[in-house]
């Protein structure tokens, strides 16, 4: 089965308040796409916050503006990832697909497993999981944007798995026995 990565944006941690999903994005099989999704009414005086805006860079006007209908960003997502297997870094990406969904008025249409599982099966130890992030960090340095996460895991994902060529013999090497010039 075919793999997409996602991602969501969002208003705050539900740590800091009740959050709602500003962006969500998809990457795998060499595509990535994402959406702005325009706050729904039934998310009025829910939460954001600062730090999660100087994180993402958007903010609530941009979204009120250029987001899209959680209604047809929704019916894009689903399609986007239709028929293949849905996964994440963070186990938050599920309540905020469960928050879309039911301003869509819509059932959740895939559960979104975590990367942890892909490692695994992979048999992923701890020097080829530095490998595979290095490897994606140095193709994808932006983050904290939907699509940008959501292609570096997809990154990280085609790495562990082969798909992508060979890291350099450094990347190799566990985080504790790099050596780092002071001179960067």
């Amino acid at each position: 089965m075919n793999i997409r990565t996602i991602d969501f944006e969002a208003s705050c941690l539900p740590r800091h308040g009740r959050s709602f999903p500003i962006e969500v994005g998809v990457a795998g099989a060499g595509a990535a796409e994402s959406w702005l999704i325009r706050p729904h009414q039934s998310w009025e005086g829910w939460d954001w916050t600062r730090q999660a805006e100087a994180l993402h860079g958007l903010s609530l006007e941009r979204i009120r503006d250029e987001g899209l209908p959680v209604e047809a960003v929704f019916e894009k997502l689903a399609a986007a990832v239709k028929g293949c297997r849905v996964v994440a870094d963070s186990v938050i990406d599920q309540y905020w697909l469960e928050t879309l969904a039911a301003a869509a008025g819509a059932a959740v249409p895939f559960f979104i497993d975590h990367v942890s599982a892909v490692l695994d099966e992979h048999g992923a130890d701890e020097q080829r999981i530095c490998a595979a992030v290095a490897f994606a960090d140095e193709r994808h340095p932006v983050r904290h944007r939907a699509r940008c996460d959501a292609e570096w895991l997809a990154c990280l994902i085609d790495h562990v798995s082969g798909r992508v060529p060979a890291a350099p013999a450094m990347w190799m090497r566990a985080p504790h026995e790099m050596a780092f010039s002071k001179n960067l």
